[in-house]
């Protein structure tokens, strides 16, 4: 038996049943947004007829499902902030879809929790936590548990007052940046060097802090992307995917800018400071707005990744083809870096359709000239004809 109180703002739900011995006992969930939800999750239970166990409906709950296909498949094989980023996709799971049986799930039901859960987030967690749903559900069909990717279809919701577009600078403002930093760099302090390094390069900031001399090749003019840092950890972790290993080419004055830093450690990392500490992404985030206030450039929301997405940013500026970028960036696929950096894409399409139109244009005096001995050549049949 059932019974379904509201607490504050949400609902629970106690179900009461007798085991084998004939003893009362309960079972007790809350958190429930609607007291219909309650309901749902309390009718998922039922008491085994033939020991007066209780027992889950099988197949599972679509929130169990989904942790458990983490642990079976993901948990052993990500650092610790993917993780985390799970977790939330399972307490979000919870709060919206509690009582959801994962074989009953359909469409509409998936696009109402999106519709739902996407009013008052951002692009990026939406699209973040349906992407993580859809390798769980693909999964699950593979193996069976659903007929039907529900997902596959499915539109993402999203409020776009928390949609934040890609912070970078422009190219006036890169440059007044980077002379700014040259100027100003202490190489007892390597947080300047880290930005500037960051910039150059696109490296990720843990990539950045990650850095070791032996992954630098002075001849060849390359960093090898091989390791990131661990800022808990204060230790090399690795990095988030396979594509993230890659060579970059940087120009050499690069190298011998980074050179200047002196201080050495047992790990052979690159930025170690006069202290012997690589510098936080605080830390540098910090130096980073000096450094911009002290430039008078302003960008809302500009920090230590933005440098980045400026990188990428310069490269579109300058005609640098896309899969080029993604596989310098470490991007699994050029999708991945399409997606990410629309925006920049949309802005600089504008440049690159002038480009085309002035391609065109150069085309048009031999197109005319064309045009006009079709004209002449059939001027002079009529004239034959009629003769």
């Amino acid at each position: 038996m059932a019974s379904i109180t509201k607490r504050g703002k949400s609902w629970q739900a106690r179900i009461s049943y007798k085991d084998a011995d004939g003893k009362f006992k309960t079972k007790t969930h809350g958190g429930f947004r609607t007291k219909s939800v309650a309901t749902a999750w309390a009718n998922q239970f039922e008491v085994d007829k033939n020991n007066g166990d209780l027992v889950v409906d099988t197949p599972p709950l679509f929130p169990d499902y989904f942790w458990s296909w983490f642990e079976t498949y993901k948990e052993s094989s990500v650092r610790e902030r993917t993780r985390l980023t799970y977790v939330t996709a399972h307490h979000i799971l919870e709060e919206y879809l509690p009582a959801e049986r994962i074989d009953l799930m359909d469409r509409r039901k998936y696009q109402l929790f999106l519709k739902e859960f996407g009013k008052d987030h951002s692009k990026a967690t939406v699209s973040k936590m349906n992407s993580l749903y859809h390798a769980c559900i693909k999964d699950a069909l593979y193996d069976g548990l659903i007929k039907r990717d529900f997902i596959e279809t499915a539109s993402l919701v999203y409020d776009k007052e928390r949609t934040r577009k890609i912070q970078y600078l422009s190219v006036a403002d890169l440059h007044t940046l980077i002379d700014y930093l040259l100027k100003t760099r202490n190489r007892n302090f390597t947080s300047k060097y880290m930005i500037l390094t960051a910039l150059l390069t696109g490296m990720r900031p843990g990539e950045v802090q990650g850095l070791r001399w032996d992954d630098i090749n002075e001849p060849f003019h390359t960093i090898t992307v091989t390791q990131s840092w661990n800022e808990t950890n204060r230790d090399f972790q690795d990095l988030k995917n396979e594509s993230s290993h890659r060579v970059i080419r940087i120009d050499g004055w690069l190298i011998g800018l980074l050179k200047e830093i002196s201080h050495k450690n047992k790990k052979g990392s690159v930025f170690v400071d006069q202290y012997g500490d690589i510098p936080t992404s605080s830390a540098v985030n910090k130096t980073l707005r000096a450094a911009m206030k002290a430039c008078d450039v302003v960008r809302q929301g500009f920090h230590f990744h933005s440098c980045r997405h400026t990188h990428v940013a310069y490269l579109l500026s300058e005609g640098i083809d896309l899969y080029a970028i993604s596989k310098r960036l470490g991007h699994s696929s050029i999708t991945i870096t399409a997606n990410t950096y629309a925006y920049l894409i949309d802005e600089y399409k504008v440049k690159t359709d002038t480009k085309i139109a002035s391609s065109i244009e150069s085309l048009e005096p031999k197109i005319e000239d064309h045009f006009a001995q079709i004209l002449r050549k059939g001027s002079t049949n009529t004239e034959n004809t009629a003769t």
